[in-house]
């Protein structure tokens, strides 16, 4: 099957990546995703507490779900501020990934934290 790579300009849409994902762990030189002698934040053992969030394929902070009887709140902090299109793009991906790591909980909350 063949198909047809995207334009080099096409955007990459938001992802939240879970602590100690391959794609912060496989590769020596992460350039490619990490600029400005950023690090992940994976501690040794299973100490993860965050998650990395990518914005246009780039490493641009951390995210984390806080639960709280039976709602459910999605914390999202950029390690810079972000553009109002990125905002509403990581909402938007924030309420399928709330659906789907917290769907027994009645409310859901997307937050998005100052730098």
């Amino acid at each position: 099957m063949r198909t047809t790579r995207p334009d080099p300009d096409t955007p990459a849409a938001p992802r939240f990546l879970p602590e100690y994902d391959n794609l912060l762990l496989s590769h020596a030189d992460r350039r490619r995703i990490m600029t400005d002698g950023l690090r992940p934040p994976l501690l040794a053992g299973n100490g993860g507490t965050s998650g990395t969030i990518l914005v246009d394929g780039f490493f641009r902070g951390t995210w984390k779900i806080t639960r709280r009887h039976d709602a459910a709140s999605l914390i999202i902090a950029p390690f810079a501020p972000l553009l109002s299109q990125d905002r509403a793009a990581l909402t938007e991906e924030g309420i399928r990934l709330l659906a789907f790591a917290a769907g027994e909980t009645q409310a859901h909350d997307v937050r998005i934290v100052a730098p």
